[in-house]
């Protein structure tokens, strides 16, 4: 085994790789952009090298500077973890020529699945049911344009070179065909290097199931079950278990099957994932499951696998690497249980779910459970990185019990002032059609207004409590907590601590006004509806609820199921801030570059319209029309915008 691991990434996946390597005795070494100075992964490794700007093609995708690294710290290995260099090739050759062991599959395995078009032709040869589509040579618009004709709406676009989603199109008219083709083929280009792409029939109730594989030099290749990967959001995967409900003994025989013969295709050493697609419509059946692609890496959901199987598979992936043999054989490996991993984004799912940026003043994970992160309070979330900040796992008996603890882990979170996704999990794990397992591809677009956050009379009891506290004596918490309000006579809104008729509390939610009767009591505060509250070191106690809270310059922060609430007194409320598109002004919800105009000034458009389509993050983001009108300026393609800048203006139709 060899002594040393440089881990070619970053965040959690990182610190996650650095954890086990600990354990078994290795050295660890960290490189690291100049947005990442100060990162969690940084100081958690033994050793850490600077390799480059903040721009991940100038530093953690510069693999001449990962092996310069490497070779300064005496590094005998090098971990790539997921995303950035894992999957490439050229690389892993790069590594080999270096001296050094490469912990991942080999080149020659990595190029086999890599393009998918060419993955589904070996596979096919491979006896591997695939999704009926077209992956030929032939890249011209009005052959793709017929292919997809011929093959019937909906259809799939995506970029051969593709992953995560991204170069990912689903069109389901022929009129829109041009226009997703377009932005496949650009996400394509920006994020992989490469604009071709393939088209296949888009099932109408997918399932997204995955199976593990692991394979050895010593000519062994096993499975660790499969995972559902169904809940996903613009076709990244927000939530993921193992195993995948429903399945039955010969459906995960039939899945396993055809992913060992997959790896067997390939050679395939380490840490593999066959992704599959089901149709859901009728149940899981053996007939019913299709090839979609490998992922020559270890994903970023492993950490269920882990769990119901009991094997550390960064550990696995070490001892593959030195040349050791798995340590189990197929019949050694069982199935424990149900876990479930939440991803926790550093995103607004109230403005589209775009990204948020900036730093962590408050940044609690919930205890008892698995957080996988690459983040702490006081860092911060960057602009030039993907926005996954922590997972939440779970591992339960039962799967309703796993759902169960993962919503209220998820409810749990508290994270200030980066806005989260927690609250939107914590409402797709409580579906009822979630608990019940009839999950697929489009639940969350299908439940979309069911997933929307719920004003609960505890939540506006705690808020309108956090205010008449602070307008009175705040002696219940210490009336040092509350110095917003300290020495500011008059900011009482009718509260008086000692009287006992119910007296009116103004205040604001998130720029809504709510407004109630309190009580002062003994024990804190009581509401109309006869319920009580009371105000601890950082919590409120509304009824049966409890809330954590924090202190901010003009109020507070609440902390209901996942979502932090802004609560400030009436007077001290401002506006929302959310763009300001009353003006008709459509500003940049973040830095980035322009990269298609849809509209161009003087057109006539309506309400929802695309007007200027937006790339951060490595997604695009189009901004629409808030109302029918008429275009006076936009933004012009390739143009580098800072957050808030004017991209567009509309002007409202008389």
């Amino acid at each position: 085994m060899f002594k040393s691991v440089l881990v070619a990434n970053r965040g959690e996946i990182a610190c996650r790789v650095f954890r086990t390597a600990k354990r078994m005795g290795l050295r660890t070494i960290a490189v690291y952009s100049e947005a990442d100075a100060q990162a969690l992964h940084v100081r958690e490794a033994d050793e850490a090298v600077r390799i480059g700007p903040a721009a991940a093609r100038e530093s953690y995708l510069d693999g001449a500077k990962v092996l310069a690294a490497a070779k300064a710290t005496g590094a005998e290995a090098i971990h790539p973890g997921y995303g950035f260099l894992s999957e490439n090739a050229d690389f892993a050759e790069a590594v080999a020529a270096a001296g050094l062991i490469w912990i991942g599959p080999d080149p020659a395995s990595i190029r086999a699945m890599g393009l998918k078009d060419a993955a589904k032709e070996l596979m096919i040869q491979a006896g591997v049911p695939v999704t009926p589509g077209y992956q030929g040579a032939d890249q011209s618009e009005a052959t793709l344009t017929a292919e997809a004709a011929r093959i019937g709406y909906p259809v799939l676009i995506k970029a051969v070179a593709g992953g995560g989603g991204k170069g990912m199109k689903r069109v389901d008219d022929p009129a829109d065909f041009a226009a997703g083709l377009a932005s496949a083929k650009r996400e394509g280009a920006a994020a992989f290097g490469d604009d071709r792409v393939l088209i296949e029939r888009y099932i109408t109730r997918p399932r997204h199931i995955e199976v593990q594989v692991f394979g050895d030099r010593h000519g062994d290749v096993v499975h660790l079950y499969e995972r559902e990967c169904s809940l996903q959001r613009r076709h990244q995967k927000v939530i993921e278990e193992a195993p995948a409900p429903g399945m039955s003994e010969a459906v995960r025989a039939a899945v396993t099957g055809a992913a060992i013969k997959a790896a067997k295709a390939v050679n395939y050493v380490g840490a593999g994932t066959i992704e599959f697609i089901a149709d859901a419509s009728d149940g899981l059946k053996a007939d019913g499951i299709w090839f979609m692609e490998m992922n020559t890496r270890l994903q970023v959901e492993h950490p269920v696998t882990e769990s119901v199987t009991g094997v550390d598979l960064v550990e696995w992936q070490f001892r593959v690497a030195a040349g050791e043999p798995l340590p189990l054989k197929q019949d050694q490996i069982k199935l424990n249980g149900w876990a479930m991993e939440a991803r926790l984004y550093a995103e607004d799912p109230a403005n589209g779910f775009l990204p948020s940026i900036g730093r962590l003043e408050h940044f609690v994970m919930p205890d008892g459970i698995r957080v996988d992160t690459g983040v702490e309070q006081g860092g911060e979330v960057s602009q030039f990185y993907d926005p996954m900040i922590a997972k939440l796992i779970v591992h339960e008996d039962t799967r309703e019990a796993a759902a169960a603890r993962l919503a209220e882990a998820a409810g749990e979170v508290e994270v200030w002032p980066v806005k989260t996704n927690a609250g939107f999990l914590k409402r797709c794990l409580d579906h009822p059609r979630f608990v019940t397992g009839d999950v697929d591809t489009g639940f969350i677009a299908a439940e979309e207004a069911a997933l929307q956050p719920v004003e609960t009379a505890e939540a506006t009891l705690a808020a309108l409590t956090l205010i008449a506290e602070a307008a009175s004596d705040g002696e219940a918490a210490g009336s040092d907590r509350f110095s917003p309000w300290g020495g500011q006579p008059g900011l009482s809104y009718g509260v008086r601590l000692n009287a006992p008729a119910q007296t009116m509390v103004w205040a604001h939610v998130d720029g809504r006004g709510v407004s109630g009767a309190v009580t002062p009591v003994e024990a804190g505060w009581r509401g109309a509806e006869g319920r009580t509250a009371q105000i601890g070191f950082d919590q409120v106690q509304a009824g049966e609820a409890l809330f954590g809270y924090q202190v901010i310059d003009d109020g507070f922060v609440l902390f209901v199921d996942g979502e932090a609430r802004r609560v400030t007194p009436h007077r001290a409320a401002v506006g929302s801030g959310a763009g300001a598109v009353s003006d008709g002004a459509l500003r940049a919800p973040m830095p980035g570059k322009i990269v298609a105009v849809p509209a161009k000034a003087g057109d006539v458009v309506a309400k929802g319209q695309p007007v200027v389509v937006l790339e951060a993050m490595k997604m695009e983001h189009a901004l629409t029309a808030p109302f029918d009108g008429v275009v006076e300026h936009v933004a012009a393609v390739g143009d580098q915008v800072v957050e808030a800048a004017v991209l567009a203006v509309v002007k409202a139709a008389d």
